[in-house]
């Protein structure tokens, strides 16, 4: 800018150069000279490069001359006139300080106003009535509940059903807002998540073209930031209705490929409640934990799909009643609502990324578990005493709950530390490992491994389960994927034999061998053996029973029989498998909390 020009008489204003801020054109001249202006106020309008550029006041006072006029082209920095500022004592009765009126707001704004409300739950209110007359929440609401407030960014908001050929774009915007997916990013806890919501209002949550390609963004974003996703899964698989595509059965979609490459990479949590079928479920299938509301349904097909294929007509609530999926394992947990499971949600995520937390104390007083095991060597007890005496209190959380239940398979917190635990129920089939039982020890190992979550396992088996049913349900393949998988574990493990520790089935709780975790302890109560020490006895020492038997009858071989038993039961007593190394130590039980703790503060995590 050139020096103001000033003169030396008193009484003389000073006059500065107004410059051109860019090469342009003179298109309007707004202010004439010797017009008083507040500061911003428009002076004159140049065009440059097709676009309008102001040129506002330096603050109050009048243009003294103008050296453009319409039309003249002007050079960035060329002076288009002299201004003359306001001193800063001289009285304004024009108002000059006044503030300067705001243009109006643009059209586009009002437009846009208006179309984003037609997203909120408030544009429909008849829809939202029904859900809550069912007793359920909507999308919105349910992403509103997983998310920290305020957390919330969607993708995708402003798309509609790809159905513009056969239906008008206001009635499209109106009743398929979002296509019919919430999705969009926020925070758990303060952690970043990404989350896909399908909406039941909208085209009973089906999956539509627009709201495939919405889903393929976030997964892959989600992929290349490290977010979890948490899919709330309610809908009823794929849209024949959408016309508005160049395809014939769009079985080309990627979705279902991105969401199952997604595991080992990040956490991904489902949540079914209502009907999900199809597609959704899907994508429900893959996730790393599958949660279900209590009366929801899930299928790999709807009650269409299911006449559609000659196989009758089946009421939706009968194609998968969660009841019957939970105990084939097909669900990990099962919660009474949709607040509880987005609630549940919250709490895995945390589990699942590993985000340690103060620690609580434990669940029971120690000293108890001094006695939880009976002195009868044959006596049941509930396992779940162990479990929330450990752990910190109130963060376990059972998965699978009603299958495979000879063991009991959980997330919980170990002194603030994310655990993966399991342990043998001995109310359930003594503790054998079965191949219900299997299949959830392998889904938790697996799991495990994928999240760099330690594993805690509490040993109490007579092995796995044998005879004839046994062996029609393939236990001879989910035996070796017991085997194989923990040979490919790369978390840390730590075991306590609580009892019994007999045969194949208490090597598989352990890693494969009693040295394949970081440390193996028992309780004094533990036993030890190739297979149960009574089936061993018979099956070893058949000959001298049956010797004994001949001499000497019944009492004879009953008396031999019991002999070596107790000869058995001290070979495998603890202390002595202790003193031959083949577990680590034999600690107190009291101090097993204590215990598990230190061995997993030496071996760290993945």
């Amino acid at each position: 800018m050139n020096p103001p020009e000033t003169d030396s008489e008193p009484g003389r204003e000073a006059l500065i150069p107004l410059l051109s801020p860019v090469a342009g054109a003179v298109v309007q001249m707004i202010v004439a000279p010797s017009q008083a202006v507040g500061p911003g106020q428009t002076l004159l309008v140049l065009e440059s490069m097709k676009m309008e550029v102001p040129v506002p006041a330096p603050g109050p006072g009048r243009v003294r001359t103008w050296t453009v006029q319409v039309g003249d082209a002007v050079s960035e920095g060329e002076p288009l006139g002299t201004w003359s500022p306001a001193a800063a004592a001289q009285a304004d009765p024009a108002g000059l300080a006044a503030p300067v009126p705001q243009p109006p707001a643009h059209p586009g704004l009002a437009r846009w106003r208006a179309r984003r409300a037609l997203l909120d739950d408030a544009a429909r209110p008849d829809a939202v009535a029904r859900r809550h007359g069912a007793g359920r929440r909507t999308a919105r609401e349910n992403v509103a509940a997983l998310l920290d407030d305020g957390s919330f960014t969607e993708y995708g908001g402003f798309a509609v059903a790809a159905q513009r050929s056969r239906r008008a774009e206001a009635e499209l915007q109106r009743q398929t807002p979002a296509d019919g997916l919430v999705a969009g990013t926020g925070t758990v806890a303060g952690r970043p998540v990404t989350v896909l919501a399908y909406d039941y209002t909208v085209l009973a949550g089906t999956q539509g073209v627009f709201n495939h390609r919405k889903a393929d963004r976030l997964l892959a974003l989600a992929r290349r930031h490290r977010w979890p996703v948490v899919l709330l899964a309610e809908g009823g698989g794929g849209r024949p209705g959408d016309v508005d595509w160049l395809g014939v059965a769009g079985l080309d979609c990627t979705t279902f490929a991105q969401f199952a490459a997604l595991r080992g990479v990040v956490p991904t949590i489902g949540i079914a409640a209502g009907y999900c079928f199809a597609g959704n479920a899907a994508l429900l299938g893959c996730c790393d934990l599958v949660l279900a509301t209590e009366g929801s349904s899930i299928g790999m097909g709807g009650p269409a799909m299911i006449e559609g294929g000659g196989l009758g007509r089946v009421a939706p609530q009968d194609v998968g009643p969660v009841a019957v999926l939970a105990a084939a394992g097909a669900v990990d947990l099962v919660l009474p609502d949709e607040a509880a499971a987005t609630a549940m949600a919250r709490t895995l995520l945390g589990l699942l990324t590993g985000t340690p937390a103060p620690a609580a104390p434990a669940g029971g007083p120690a000293d108890a578990l001094r006695a939880l095991v009976p002195e009868r060597r044959n006596a049941a007890y509930d396992i779940h005493t162990v479990l929330r005496t450990v752990f910190d209190a109130g963060t376990l959380v059972e998965l699978r709950a009603e299958d495979g239940r000879a063991l009991v398979t959980a997330l919980a917190r170990l002194d603030g530390r994310p655990v993966a635990v399991a342990a043998s129920q001995v109310q359930h089939g003594a503790g054998a490992l079965d191949a219900a039982a299997c299949r959830k020890w392998v889904a938790l190992m697996a799991l495990a491994d994928r999240r760099g979550l330690p594993l805690v396992t509490l040993v109490d088996t007579p092995g796995f389960m044998v005879g004839p049913a046994s062996e029609a349900t393939g236990m001879l393949r989910h035996a070796g994927e017991v085997f194989t998988t923990a040979a490919a574990l790369r978390v840390p493990m730590a075991s306590v034999v609580l009892r019994r520790g007999f045969g194949l089935g208490a090597m598989a709780l352990t890693g494969g061998h009693f040295h394949a975790p970081v440390a193996t302890c028992a309780w004094p109560s533990g036993e030890f053996g190739p297979m149960g020490l009574e089936g061993g006895v018979r099956l070893g020492f058949r000959k001298e029973l049956d010797a004994a038997q001949a001499s000497g009858g019944d009492a004879a071989r009953e008396a031999l029989y019991q002999r070596l038993l107790d000869e058995a039961v001290a070979r495998g007593d603890a202390l002595n498998m202790a003193a031959h190394l083949e577990i680590d130590d034999v600690i107190d039980p009291a101090d097993t909390r204590a215990w598990l703790c230190r061995v997993l503060a030496s071996a760290g995590s993945r």
